[in-house]
């Protein structure tokens, strides 16, 4: 069988790798510390339970349409003008199955074939190749802890072509967990309205912020920034809702209704009653959300004290999001052989760096209890303490 040529030029994901395999580890009774996926561990909230299984009882099981079913449109809307102040109604969403779905969507609507789309590195795995599964090409461009692993307004004028169609930007971001702050994206919003290209904001992470840290919204800043903006999002993070697979893009109604079209030839619409689910997430109690940031931060403090105390790894502290992205370099081991030897013979999955494109660092997400963490860390310990003689 002769495959498309456009799969071979896709890496598989990593993240998603070495979870599975930690979980088949775990399968077979095997003592595994898992640090590898991107999940919180606390349960979906109970009144987002309770709203979507009353839309069960009252016969919310037909399809709906394509774009999402008004009602949460309209609330997504709603969310979008009073949190993060974009002037975006009901017409202006599309709720997709997940938000890594948003992003698909939005790149088969856009991107043609040459189309160049700037990200970033460190990166969210998917990203590159979803560019790639629609001919574009994804020009990377590298930051460094010196800059907290943001891309700096100078940088991103210079990776600016006659060909750049789109420039990707994550706050807080997925793996570093670092925050532009409101005077930086001020800074690169400014080079994208004097470059005239298009940014996709991923703001999956928003709510999950620490120490005084504040998300702003790119096309919050005015009007010239706000009509060249989309923003990606979804409820899988912020309210632990990650088996739901409910995400939303929110952008001018003409791409809105492209990628309506390519959802409704593609997954047409999300699941009905699980988007009864959402209006409730959004409308009821935000208390949950807080619940877990405020653990989310303890853990954090834990874990990055605990790696910063260990001879060989070094670690910046994150702003937001539930990663760390420690700095291996000292071991001299690349991230895959690292992750792999750490894995099979101290029993601890963590993500390799190389995933996200930077292969002196690996991921760890400390969206799982303080036991695990402890134990866990532990091992790792043990682990560069072998390395390093």
């Amino acid at each position: 069988m002769k495959l498309a040529a456009r799969i071979s030029q896709v890496s598989p994901s990593l993240t998603l790798a070495i979870a599975a395999k930690a979980k088949a580890m775990k399968a077979e009774g095997i003592d595994v510390c898992s640090f590898s996926a991107g999940e919180p561990d606390f349960d979906s909230p109970a009144h987002v339970k309770a709203a979507a299984k009353k839309a069960l009882d009252d016969g919310k099981t037909k399809y709906g349409p394509a774009a999402g079913e008004p009602e949460l449109r309209k609330a997504i809307a709603q969310k979008l003008r009073s949190e993060n102040h974009l002037d975006y109604q009901a017409e202006n969403i599309i709720v997709t199955n997940g938000g890594k779905h948003s992003l698909f969507n939005l790149m088969q609507a856009l991107i043609e074939p040459g189309d160049e789309v700037i990200i970033p590195a460190p990166y969210w795995v998917s990203y590159p190749e979803m560019v790639k599964l629609v001919g574009g090409n994804p020009v990377i461009v590298m930051t460094d802890e010196k800059t907290g692993y943001k891309i700096q307004p100078d940088i991103l004028r210079s990776a600016i072509t006659s060909k750049t169609k789109l420039f990707v930007l994550n706050s807080p971001s997925n793996p570093t967990g670092m925050v532009y702050t409101p005077e930086e994206i001020k800074a690169l919003a400014d080079v994208i309205v004097e470059k005239d290209i298009l940014v996709v904001s991923d703001e999956i992470y928003e709510k999950i912020l620490y120490d005084g840290a504040k998300h702003l919204s790119i096309g919050s800043l005015n009007d010239e920034i706000f009509a060249r903006t989309i923003v990606s999002n979804g409820f899988a993070k912020g309210y632990s809702m990650t088996g739901w697979r409910l995400g939303y893009l929110a952008a001018p109604v003409e791409l809105i209704k492209a990628a309506t079209t390519v959802q409704g030839h593609s997954t047409s619409n999300v699941c009905t009653f699980a988007q009864y689910g959402a209006i409730a997430a959004l409308q009821g109690s935000q208390d949950c959300v807080e619940e877990m940031r405020q653990a989310f931060a303890k853990r954090r403090k834990v874990m990055l004290e605990r790696i910063n105390a260990i001879p060989g790894l070094k670690c910046a502290q994150p702003d937001g999001a539930f990663y760390l992205f420690p700095d291996i370099s000292e071991t001299g081991l690349k991230s895959l052989e690292f992750c792999k030897t750490l894995l099979e013979e101290h029993q601890v999955a963590v993500i390799p760096g190389v995933a996200f494109g930077a292969d002196n660092n690996i991921r760890l997400s400390y969206a799982t209890d303080m036991a695990t963490i402890e134990k866990g860390m532990d091992r790792l310990e043990k682990f560069v303490k072998s390395v390093n003689g």
